[in-house]
């Protein structure tokens, strides 16, 4: 309890707050904070020269390698972004997908995913989808690609395990799983993933990764490559790109939004990661019990950090629980109010939520 307390300690807004929405934006950390405003303020005191520029590139050189840990790869397999679904995009159009092509994804998928498929349809790729929890068993001669949430940001539920088996390249979305729950990328045997450094991080928005498996790198054209993309960019039309997945990073990430996602990563790293990885989803199995005792009809979910539970009128029920400082989130179109536990929440979170439901 002493470790869950000094980890609380570090996010000021849970002594007044039950916020339970990292799904959507993790909370802010003094250090996270104070990160950024030491960024900025630098920015103003000191002219935007060689030095900001060298400082920027060694604290992104400190990302990517703290992200490539946290997902089991080497950060020379890591790309800098600025979101989950930039990664996602960057993947879709760089393979080139075109008539002929078939992409395989959930029935249930966030927009940020949602896009680059209908993107790629416009191109004459067929989509096809499947229950997240069996969509291995859908693969067929023609799928060229599966495409899905590892975690699926309505219910909570995983991908099907049996994706790691397959010969199909998977490309994963990432948002609901990076920092949530331990990701190996090794081991789901994933072609691509990608993940969000403003959510279970709780990073700055416009940060994020994009992890593209050595093997796979190839088949992503780099396309609309940014100065950071290059290894060298003194020779014109000749200057080389990175051969690694940097050249995918982002075109570019304020200092401030770094610094603040170092800050933000180290409050976790230094709360320990397996504590991190056990506690939120525990406290998820936890409330998903209390509701269905309490009669509420819980969505199908897995050992993952999200809840989400039917309520006749959802919008209106978030607006009132907001308004007594409970944070949770509506699902738009559908019937569901949703949770997001993190290891910094604790019992009395819950409590307070059942409570006022």
């Amino acid at each position: 309890m002493q470790r869950v307390q000094a980890l609380r300690k570090q996010f000021p807004m849970l002594s007044r707050l039950t916020f339970l929405n990292a799904g959507t934006d993790g909370p802010v950390a003094t250090a996270a904070r104070d990160a950024a405003t030491a960024a900025l303020a630098a920015q103003f005191d000191e002219p935007r020269w060689t030095a900001d520029f060298e400082t920027r590139l060694a604290e992104q050189a400190a990302l990517r390698d703290r992200y490539a840990r946290l997902l089991g790869c080497s950060a020379d397999d890591v790309a800098l972004t600025t979101s989950t679904s930039e990664g996602l995009g960057k993947v879709l159009n760089g393979m080139g997908l075109r008539t002929g092509d078939e992409v395989l994804t959930g029935e249930d998928e966030h927009p940020g995913l949602i896009g680059p498929l209908l993107a790629a349809r416009e191109r004459g790729v067929t989509i096809r989808t499947a229950p997240l929890a069996q969509i291995a068993s859908a693969i067929t001669a023609s799928t060229t690609l599966v495409a899905c949430s590892h975690v699926s940001w309505i219910t909570g539920e995983l991908a099907d395990p049996a994706l790691a088996n397959t010969d199909v390249p998977v490309v994963y979305d990432g948002a609901q799983s990076a920092g949530a729950i331990p990701v190996d990328v090794a081991a789901l045997g994933c072609a691509a993933y990608t993940g969000s450094g403003q959510k279970w991080l709780c990073g700055a928005d416009g940060s994020g990764m994009l992890y593209l498996a050595p093997g796979f790198r190839d088949r992503v054209h780099a396309l609309g490559a940014s100065y950071s993309a290059f290894a060298r960019t003194d020779a014109g039309l000749k200057s080389p790109l990175h051969t690694n997945a940097r050249r995918h990073d982002t075109v570019a990430l304020g200092r401030e939004t770094v610094a603040m996602s170092l800050a933000a990563f180290d409050v976790l790293d230094g709360a320990g990661w397996n504590d991190v990885h056990a506690r939120g989803p525990a406290l998820g199995a936890r409330l998903a019990e209390a509701l269905a005792e309490r009669g509420f009809r819980v969505a199908p979910r897995d050992a993952t950090t999200l809840v989400a539970w039917e309520d006749p009128d959802p919008v209106a029920a978030s607006a009132r629980l907001v308004a007594q400082g409970i944070i949770v989130r509506d699902l738009p179109g559908t019937s569901f109010l949703r949770a997001s536990t993190g290891a910094w929440n604790d019992e009395e979170d819950l409590e307070r939520l059942l409570a006022a439901l």
